[in-house]
């Protein structure tokens, strides 16, 4: 998944992939974040440990807004989880991809820096709406088609019960600073499970 989100990476137009240098890069950012947290991501800072040059750095992103965005994708980025025939069974799948993620080293405060600087003066707020729309999309489709297969209620606000998912191992990690586990994702799958269930 990280080698597919980081190919995607933004690039200036007309320029030749450079696959090595983007990868530098994105790998930097989320080794700062794990050693010195998000106040030692500057500009300077990951291009100095990526040992590119800055310009080559915003050929690709513009702002460190769309660097953050970019690396935190590298680790927590869009998933597919094909067809189980149940709607539980593919809940589970994703949390526990998802669980996997949170929990690779300093992931949890690269996570939590990207909340951060969602308020942060000048930040795009859209760039982090498409952001968590594509981080998101595989929950909104497995409720989706739980509905289209009916084991999913016909009623079921699937935007709020997305949220719901989604929100359970982020506040876990980021709110109450505990890395989530799998008892969080076996009783999340149940909760929402019970919740969305449509009548036998």
């Amino acid at each position: 998944m990280a080698d597919e989100q980081v190919t995607k990476a933004r690039r200036g137009p007309g320029r030749p992939r450079e696959e090595r240098v983007t990868r530098a890069v994105l790998d930097a950012v989320v080794e700062l974040v794990t050693e010195h947290g998000m106040g030692a991501l500057t500009m300077d800072a990951v291009a100095a440990r990526a040992g590119v040059s800055k310009p080559a750095m915003y050929r690709r992103w513009a702002t460190k807004q769309e660097l953050i965005l970019a690396a935190a994708e590298t680790r927590i980025g869009p998933l597919t989880v094909p067809d189980m025939g149940d709607f539980r069974a593919e809940l589970r799948a994703v949390l526990t991809a998802r669980m996997e993620a949170y929990r690779q080293p300093g992931v949890s405060r690269l996570l939590a820096g990207v909340i951060g600087s969602a308020s942060e003066a000048g930040a795009e707020p859209g760039a982090y709406r498409d952001y968590t729309a594509r981080v998101m999309s595989e929950t909104r489709h497995l409720l989706a088609r739980g509905v289209a297969r009916g084991d999913v209620r016909a009623d079921v606000d699937i935007a709020a019960a997305a949220t719901l998912v989604a929100a359970s191992l982020v506040f876990r990690m980021v709110g109450e600073q505990r890395l989530p586990d799998q008892e969080l994702v076996d009783s999340v799958v149940d909760l929402i499970g019970r919740a969305v269930a449509a009548p036998a």
